[in-house]
This record gives structure tokens, sequence and C-alpha cells, in this order.
């Protein structure tokens, strides 16, 4: 049998950021994925009317199509008279595609009557429904449902990975202290920010909570460095304490920073220390070894400096203690030597 091969032809080309090709895949839409590369293909210059017409679709078709790339934050629909598709959403260099600025801070306000005709014919929603409720322990309101089906339909989550959620938050709020289970706006502020860092399988998830983990044990360790106890640190803190980590600055080596503020300073300044650490790092110093060692390097020279001077020093004072002979001092030493002379030969010897 033989094998099918593909090739492209040479014709203009269309990029599509890692980004938008992911959002695609995760919405498995197809029409919503055709329409997007016409889109793209024309700039986002064409109306509803006319994508339906060289497209050969109905503008029903065109309108699903859209609010499927709406809610994934592709495009922008103008609906001021011209039905224009959203030319600002996918105009190439000058377009929100790709990135955050096109995607609402809240999903699309679904209304309680849609979820609940999605709970009657979603399984798998309304399985998440039954484990949500189960997990923090009571009966979702009508709010708390509408913002958990954005998680699910507008953030595209698979049920795994919002069961993964769910559990993380419950333990960060126990953790907390109070006991209390996590509201649905945490619950639902968390997920926007797993969305945004891509974890929307189970593996990424698991991965992700591991680095948390990590990340949070170096932020106990540095606050013991900094002598800080009884308390969380504060969100500028730790967006001190994460920039430190991120430029892999190890512990021992901010210990030595936080010595160093407190001593100059007398007190914790995190900008005094973050500025040491900064500066450090911009020599490749990473590590306590590698700070002492550069420290030893410069006393090292700062002594040989200083035994230098302290010679020539020495030397001033030895001639001013001991006296310098002048030439006024030279002369007159002279003149005593010629009347030496003198006298000698006068006394014949």
């Amino acid at each position: 049998m033989h094998e099918m091969k593909f090739s492209l032809p040479g014709t203009e080309a269309v990029t599509l950021t890692g980004q938008e090709i992911d959002k695609l895949i995760r919405a498995g839409d197809g029409d919503a994925a055709l329409l997007y590369l016409y889109i793209r293909k024309t700039g986002g210059q064409r109306s509803d009317t006319g994508a339906a017409k060289e497209l050969d679709k109905s503008k029903g078709w065109v309108a699903s199509a859209s609010a499927v790339l709406s809610r994934l934050g592709l495009i922008q629909i103008n609906m001021s008279g011209s039905s224009d598709l959203g030319e600002s959403g996918a105009s190439g260099q000058d377009s929100d595609v790709g990135d955050n600025k096109g995607v609402p801070n809240e999903p699309r306000q679904y209304t309680a009557k849609e979820v609940t005709q999605e709970i009657a014919n979603d399984n798998n929603f309304s399985q998440i429904v039954d484990e949500t409720q189960r997990k923090l322990g009571k009966i979702l309101s009508e709010d708390e449902l509408v913002r958990l089906f954005g998680i699910y339909d507008y953030l595209r989550m698979p049920p795994e990975v919002i069961f993964q959620l769910l559990t993380h938050c419950i333990s960060e709020c126990r953790k907390a202290g109070g006991g209390r289970a996590p509201s649905m706006r945490y619950i639902e502020k968390a997920a926007f920010t797993w969305e945004r860092e891509g974890v929307l399988t189970l593996e990424r998830a698991e991965d992700y909570l591991k680095a948390l983990e990590v990340r949070k044990e170096v932020r106990s360790r540095i606050k013991r460095i900094l002598q800080i106890s009884g308390r969380e640190l504060s969100e500028t803190e730790k967006k001190y304490v994460d920039g430190w980590v991120n430029l892999k600055v190890e512990p021992d080596a901010i210990a030595i920073a936080y010595d160093k503020t407190v001593v100059k300073t007398g007190a914790m300044t995190w900008p005094y220390i973050d500025k040491i650490i900064k500066n450090w790092h911009s020599k490749g110093l990473l590590t306590a070894k590698q700070v002492s060692e550069m420290e030893g390097k410069q006393q090292g020279s700062s002594s040989k400096s200083n035994s230098r001077a302290n010679s020539r020093q020495g030397a001033k004072l030895d001639r001013k203690r001991h006296g310098e002979p002048n030439r006024e001092e030279i002369e007159r030493m002279q003149r005593i030597l010629e009347k030496m002379k003198k006298g000698d030969k006068e006394n014949g010897t």
C-alpha cells in the first residue's frame, strides 16, 4: 500500500501563535477553527454576511462560531451596524490575538436557565456540579453554578483538572486557618490563573502543584533567614522573594545579603537587600561560596593596597622622625669639612 504524503503550496502564509492553536484545539470546535482561519486570512475585514457567503455557510453558523471565538478571547465582535467580525482581534501585528488583551476578566454572563439546561443535558458538567457540592459541603447557589459553568465552558477546563483545582483551593484555605471552604469566587480566580499558566491537563496540573510546593518551601526558608515569623509575607514581600528565586540566587547567599543589610542600615530594608542581590546576580554570583570568594579577592586586593600605602606612610614618618637633611644642612657640613682640611694643612698633617 502506498503511503500518502502531504505538502503545502508556496502561497501567502497565515501565522498562528502557539497560544492561539492551543485554544482552538482545546475548544474542539471545527466550525470555530474554520472561521478563525478565514478571519486571519482576511485580516478581520469581512462582515458576518461576507463570511457566510464566502464560506458557503449560514449567518447563524457564523454567529455560533463567532461566539466560541469570542469566549476564547481570540476575536472581538463589533456590533455597531456593520456586523464586523472584529478587525482588532485579527489584524496581524496590531491585533490582540494570542495575548490576554482581548480576554475579559470575567467569563461571559451565562443565565441561570442556560446553566440549568447544561446540568440536564451535559453529563460531564452534571458530575462536576455534584463533585463540587460534595467537596464544598453545600448546595451551590445560582451565582455559584454560573461561575462554575464559566470555568468549565469559557475556560474549557476539563473535569479532572477542575477536581484538582477544587482540591488545591480547599487545601490552601485550610492551611490559611479557619477551616472554612473556599468561595466560588476564590476558585474562579484560581481557575483564571491556571488557564493563563496553561494548566489545562491533569499532567500539567500535577507538575504545576509540585512547582508551587517547591516555591513555598523556598519561601519558608527565606522567611526564616529574614527573621520573619508569626505572619505570612505580604504581596509586595512575595514579589521580592519570588524575584530572587527566579534569579536562582541561593538562600545561603540571601543570608549574607541580609546580614550586610542589617549591619549597614540597622534594619531589614527590602529595597536595600534587593539591590545587593540583583548586583550579585549581574556579576554571576548566585551562591554563598561565590559571594565569599569574591569578597575574599576584594579583601586581599585591599590588604595589598593598604600595605603599600602603609609602607609609604611609614617611610615618611621615619624621615620626619629622624630628620631628612636639606640643602642648607649639606652645605654647612661641607664648610665644616673644608675647615677641617685647612687646619690639617696648617698643622703640617
